[in-house]
């Protein structure tokens, strides 16, 4: 099947979809039904679909042609969703972490005895233990 680029902001109808994939509404329907394409609603009950569905019917095509059944494909993708989700999570966690580590990094290069107290206090466990690591390895 040929996949034709497609570049663009706006959200797709299924016909849009249909045409730039080379499947059928029917189809894109179908797996629309079970789970494997997710769409949104409009007030007049269109169907519109990002364009992370384009890469996500090709996912299809490649497991349909290894003969994985549509129940399999819908396992692969939920597990693929749900690491996308504890990635995006770690990421955050990551963020507020570096931000706990930099201020207490700030505090102690300025000998700031209340400031670090406070920020002792404040801080969440997990990034205590971090700093606690980081430091030990620093000296």
């Amino acid at each position: 099947m040929v996949w034709r680029v497609y570049i663009g902001t706006a959200k797709l109808k299924i016909g849009e979809l249909a045409e730039i994939t080379g499947m059928t509404k029917r189809t894109i329907d179908h797996y629309t039904n079970l789970g494997l394409l997710k769409a949104e609603r409009s007030s007049t009950n269109y169907r519109y679909y990002d364009h992370s569905s384009i890469e996500r019917l090709n996912f299809i095509e490649r497991c349909k042609k290894e003969s994985m059944p549509l129940v399999e494909i819908k396992k692969k993708i939920l597990e693929k969703d749900a690491e996308e989700i504890d990635i995006q999570e770690l990421r955050l966690k990551m963020k507020g972490l570096e931000k706990d580590v930099s201020e207490v990094l700030a505090s102690l290069d300025k000998g700031d005895i209340k400031k670090l107290e406070f920020v002792k206090k404040n801080i969440s466990h997990e990034s205590l233990s971090l700093i606690q690591t980081l430091l030990l390895l620093l000296n």
